[in-house]
């Protein structure tokens, strides 16, 4: 072979499998748009514009300044960290975890979900997700080697999976189930009978539960979600996520925790032990400090999120676009005034200077509906639903 000759590199297969991340060209455009003077509205990413907790920026701040706290954290990480999580599970649900054993510091909630396929997921096995869909469940499956089976959230199933409608074939080969309730990108909720079903289907399979709680938080009117664990045998099956983000307006921190039975945490963190070394230490520090800061701080919070979503709501209705108001999370789930979902968030955009998810980005089952953020001011979300209005 001369020099100038050179074999090809190929990707691996399961590369080409992946989907374009949603509206990936959208930041250059918003930049793009802002430079030349439009005055954008950003709805699209659930990156809220509240400041953290100041309780977790003193605390980042006094540990950043221990030297001993820029040591590796390994999987062990901050015992503190471990103990506030177990402490605040048996407050908020009343679920008794060993902090040592069944909870797993995580840097996001996101990477713990994706990593977690990788230990219970090969050639041939099924992971049951939701469609639309966070996309680290079809990410994680796919890097796994694994097949997603997306089933569609529909409304006349309230948005729930139907397990009842799973074949036979699919059932029997899956090793991951995905929920996540309050939902993104629905917003809804799930009945405790309901999260039953799922753990009963998980026993019945030898699958794995993932429940993706990130939103637990944030939720209004009185509704107050529940952890998985509070559903009986789902210790035996399931492990559920939380994360920073939302919640605590902490999306750029990069932490949570997984919590479960000590068999799967293991498992994760075996996994976790060869593709990091943990969260840093002062992050993990100032996680266990906004923990601790719930009651005083958390529902304030919630309080402004709700504030939003009625002026958002009450905006669209009187631009012509009707949005049913949620109980829970940070997002509205619009049905899109005709056309394609993905069509009508590229006219937001570059007619209205407004940036909002379409459904169909999140997943095949999200067309015929958008998701809008409520990530700015009340005076912004009114001027937001107001342009989108005009595109009508």
């Amino acid at each position: 072979m001369s020099t100038l000759e050179r074999k090809m590199i190929q990707l691996a297969g399961r590369f080409s499998n992946f989907p374009a991340y949603p509206l990936a060209d959208v930041p250059q455009i918003k930049r793009d748009l802002i430079a030349q003077g439009v005055d954008v509205i950003d709805l699209g990413a659930g990156d809220a514009d509240l400041a953290p907790p100041p309780a977790a920026v003193a605390a980042l701040s006094e540990a950043a300044a221990q030297r001993q706290m820029s040591r590796y954290p390994f999987q062990l990480g901050l015992p503190a960290f471990r103990e506030a999580v177990s402490a605040w599970m048996r407050k908020r649900f009343d679920v008794k975890l060993d902090p040592w054993r069944e909870i797993l510091p995580l840097i996001g909630s996101k990477e713990g979900i994706a990593h977690i396929a990788f230990a219970y997921v090969g050639a041939g096995d099924v992971t049951v997700l939701p469609d639309p869909g966070y996309l680290p469940y079809l990410g994680g499956t796919l890097l796994a080697g694994g097949e997603p089976h997306p089933v569609p959230l529909r409304p006349e199933n309230r948005f729930l999976i139907p397990f009842d409608e799973i074949p036979a074939d699919v059932a029997g080969r899956t090793r991951i189930v995905y929920l996540n309730y309050p939902n993104n990108p629905t917003a809804a909720i799930a009945p405790r009978e309901y999260l039953a079903e799922a753990v009963d289907f998980c026993r019945r399979h030898g699958a794995i539960l993932v429940y993706d709680n990130a939103y637990s938080e944030i939720a209004f009117d009185g509704y107050r979600p529940p952890s998985i664990f509070e559903i009986d045998g789902a210790m035996d099956v399931a492990v559920e996520f939380h994360s920073f983000s939302k919640t605590y307006n902490m999306t750029g921190w990069r932490i949570g925790w997984a919590a479960g039975g000590g068999d799967a945490i293991a498992a994760l963190s075996r996994v976790k032990s060869f593709v990091d070394t943990g969260q840093f230490l002062p992050v993990q520090a100032a996680a266990a400090a906004a923990l601790e800061a719930w009651d005083d701080w958390v529902p304030g919070n919630v309080a402004e999120f709700s504030a939003r979503r009625d002026a958002l709501v009450t905006a669209l209705g009187e631009a012509g676009i009707a949005a049913p108001s949620p109980a829970a999370t940070m997002y509205l789930w619009v049905p899109v005034p005709g056309g394609g979902s993905e069509e009508f968030a590229r006219r937001a955009l570059m007619e209205q200077g407004v940036v909002i998810m379409p459904g169909a980005a999140l997943g095949a089952g999200g067309e015929g509906f958008f998701r809008a953020a409520l990530t700015q001011p009340v005076e912004r979300l009114r001027e937001a639903a107001l342009r989108l209005g005009a595109l009508l």
